[in-house]
């Protein structure tokens, strides 16, 4: 089974069955929460970006050029890539999906903000979204950065495990998260996206209380890996 390794905010690593590295959302070095620097990330044959913003984004330009990564992400992200000398690269859109040969990743809706750290333009401001992931037999949603959204219904009954901001000010708060939660209805949801600054310091396990029977609520602190 794939396995995800937690590093603090929104980012992760994943490693699958046939040993594809994938990270998702990469935030290594100026991640106040991080267990590792990017340095220490290793090989990566894939990078996913479900947005632009600097806490999802800085360092996965780097990343690809020291590994060779493929990024998965919006068309805008990978045509600024390319701006940087990253050739290789897959473009996907909201409600698109690709079967890769580690699985099958599908852009979903995400309500949030679209700039792309270190565009000074302007032009490739982009939509966010999240990742629907068919990985060894499971079905992985990464929401990205959101709101709660109506759309996150059309999900019910097709994810396993639902990785969720929690961290209000910025995205959904832990009520409007397990909100989401009774939309899904995942049998695990691995919360994200909060106590990395003050701004968006939230309890865990307040999250999970709320959540109640809904859901197994997963904690993750950076370093943690878990196996669905």
């Amino acid at each position: 089974m794939a396995k995800l390794t937690f590093h603090g905010q929104s980012t992760f690593t994943v490693e699958t069955d046939d040993g594809t590295r994938l990270v998702i959302d990469p935030f290594f070095d100026d991640n106040p929460v991080s267990d590792i620097k990017r340095a220490d990330v290793g090989a990566v044959d894939y990078v996913l970006c479900t947005h632009g913003h600097f806490d999802h984004f800085v360092d996965a330009i780097p990343l690809l050029q020291e590994t060779g990564a493929t990024l998965i992400a919006t068309f805008e992200i990978v045509s600024f890539a390319e701006t940087r000398g990253i050739a290789d690269g897959h473009p996907l859109h909201i409600g698109g999906g690709y079967d890769f040969p580690f699985g099958r990743v599908k852009m979903t809706p995400a309500v949030h903000g679209g700039q792309v750290h270190g565009d000074t333009t302007g032009q490739f401001t982009t939509i966010p979204g999240g990742f629907l992931m068919h990985l060894d037999g499971k079905r992985i949603y990464h929401a990205g950065d959101t709101a709660l959204t109506m759309d996150m219904q059309l999900l019910r009954g097709k994810v396993d495990v639902a990785i969720l901001p929690i961290g209000d000010n910025f995205t959904m708060g832990p009520d409007d998260a397990a909100e989401a939660v009774g939309f899904i209805e995942p049998r695990v949801v691995i919360p994200v996206h909060y106590n990395t600054w003050p701004l968006i310091e939230q309890d865990p396990e307040h999250f999970a209380n709320l959540v109640g029977e809904g859901a197994r609520v997963e904690v993750m602190q950076p370093g943690d890996s878990y196996t669905p």
